[in-house]
């Protein structure tokens, strides 16, 4: 695999050095410190260190493969999920191989959880864990992007303005994207760059387009191409959104300003934000593999956005704040004419409703009043785009029939 060498994660080779040199990395010591134990890590930061290296001498110090590693972490990552969910339920798992790779896409809305959390699922129910498509801006601190590469993360190279430079980029990532699925290496990607800090997901073609690069001179087509890469469509939606203040203000600096300049660290505060805040309930629906894909793009892409928005977990904080949106404008007695009922009905009792509600107005309280509107929209878009899907399967029956 040296052509990827510029984006592949670590081999099994590199796995036992890359542990012990992070074993002696002071940097790497104080952040694993800091997050087992912040008090200490503030008071007495040499013992501390000194102690958090024994531990993970003895607990890793063995390990030669990057899936021993994976089982070795595996309780951990239980714990940590269990700690900040109140349940995570999933779908789909039925209609998937255990013995082929998948390429996994999947919406959007949390840094590290979001690949984390279908990997948990993975691993608990048999299948192979994913190797996860990562930007490369989230690798500045270099000791996090040595632990993301331990853990079968690859780079997707951002922000650049050369039209060769960033062709050669797609066509590297294409490569190694259909050399894994070939080898048989699942594929975590989202569906676009950057988090759908709106709530509204939305496929980008040019990721579908950056898949067919590497295969154009194969003589095979589009749709024959993408089919040979069995895409799951990954839906997965938090009850609440651990960094939805922050999304909501960025939003509102961004539309009233045109743009957005994330402070030194930013990132790095909202990935443990993102994984240590409480989310509530998660849910993960995996769609059905798309042995047949469409011939181009957009369509493709159009479908995998109906099977997201189609099977998407709805829960009552979002059922709460389309309600809440809608009587903004909408008399109580024609609310319900937007159909919420129709996808609700029998989903949560009115006392889970009414707690929904207050904890959307809690977190709306937490925000500016400029930046209101926008963490209502994040809650209640899902909710708009599954009637949406809904009428447009409603739409094709009756065409069908």
């Amino acid at each position: 695999m040296q052509e990827f060498d510029s984006i592949r994660p670590y081999s099994d080779e590199e796995a036992a050095p890359t542990i012990q040199r992070l074993a002696n990395d002071s940097e790497f010591l104080n952040m694993i410190g800091r997050f087992r134990s912040p008090r200490l890590a503030a008071w007495a930061p040499a013992p501390l260190r000194f102690f958090i290296r024994r531990w993970l001498l003895k607990s890793f110090g063995h390990i030669h493969t990057i899936d021993d590693l994976q089982m070795s972490v595996s309780g951990y990552v239980g714990d940590l999920v269990e700690s900040t969910t109140l349940k995570v339920t999933h779908s789909g798992l039925e209609n998937l191989s255990k013995t082929s790779a998948h390429l996994f896409i999947s919406n959007h809305r949390d840094i590290v959880c979001d690949p984390m959390i279908v990997n948990y699922l993975l691993f608990q129910n048999g299948f192979q864990t994913t190797r996860i498509a990562i930007g490369d801006n989230l690798l500045s601190n270099r000791v996090f992007a040595e632990m993301m590469k331990l853990n079968k993360s690859f780079l997707v190279r951002r922000n650049i303005t050369s039209p060769r430079e960033m062709r050669d980029a797609y066509l590297t990532l294409s490569g190694f994207i259909n050399h894994s699925i070939d080898t048989n290496n699942s594929v975590w990607i989202a569906q676009r760059e950057g988090r759908a800090k709106d709530g509204i997901d939305a496929t980008d073609p040019a990721i579908i387009k950056m898949f067919y690069m590497s295969k154009k001179k194969s003589g095979l087509s589009f749709d024959e191409a993408l089919s040979r890469l069995h895409i799951v469509p990954v839906s997965i939606s938090y009850e609440y959104d651990p960094c939805d203040v922050d999304k909501a203000r960025e939003l509102e600096i961004r539309e009233r300003t045109g743009e957005y300049q994330k402070a030194e660290g930013e990132d790095s505060a909202q990935i443990m934000k993102g994984m240590t805040g409480p989310k509530g309930h998660v849910h993960v629906h995996f769609g059905t593999p798309i042995s047949k894909a469409p011939d181009t793009p957009k369509a493709l892409a159009a479908h995998i956005d109906h099977e997201m928005h189609a099977n998407y977990h709805l829960h009552a904080s979002n059922l709460a704040a389309y309600e809440m949106r809608s009587l903004q404008v909408e008399t109580p007695e024609t609310a319900n004419r937007l159909g919420i009922d129709a996808i609700a009905a029998g989903a949560y009792s009115n006392e889970e409703r009414e707690e929904a509600k207050a904890e959307i107005t809690r977190r709306l309280e937490m925000c500016d009043e400029a930046s209101r509107k926008y963490l209502l929209d994040m809650y209640a878009n899902p909710v708009v785009n599954a009637l949406a899907a809904r009428r447009h399967a409603e739409s094709t029956e009756t065409e069908t029939d």
